[in-house]
């Protein structure tokens, strides 16, 4: 069984930047791909940003260039750091982990971006 806890949601004005941090409960953040969802009220859910167990990453063409995720290992903790927001990126982000079959979630954390 594995933990996640997000943390760093907020309200930001546009333009601002947030850092979402996904801790887990064991030592393994490392082994296996991680990554961010978003979903905004009304709309589908929606892959933001993915690092692979080698440290690739991927992100959703709508962030390319504002979201890096990145990985302390030591920490156990993936980062989303997000940066130029918009009101468009007001949603409750969600990381992931994939050990194995499973897929593993954390509760979410609201990002709203308004002024």
């Amino acid at each position: 069984q594995v933990q996640l806890v997000e943390s760093g949601g907020g309200l930001v004005q546009p333009g601002g930047s947030l850092r979402l941090s996904c801790a887990a409960s064991r030592n393994l953040l490392g082994t296996y791909p991680m990554g961010w969802y978003r979903q905004a009220p009304g709309k589908q859910r929606e892959l933001v940003a993915a690092i692979t167990s080698a440290g690739n990453t991927n992100y959703a063409d709508s962030v390319k260039g504002r979201f890096t995720i990145s990985r302390d290992n030591a920490k156990n903790t993936v980062y989303l750091q997000m940066y130029s927001l918009a009101p468009d990126d007001t949603a409750v982000y969600s990381c992931y982990i994939k050990v194995g079959l499973g897929t593993y979630w954390g509760q979410g954390t609201q990002v709203t971006v308004s002024s």
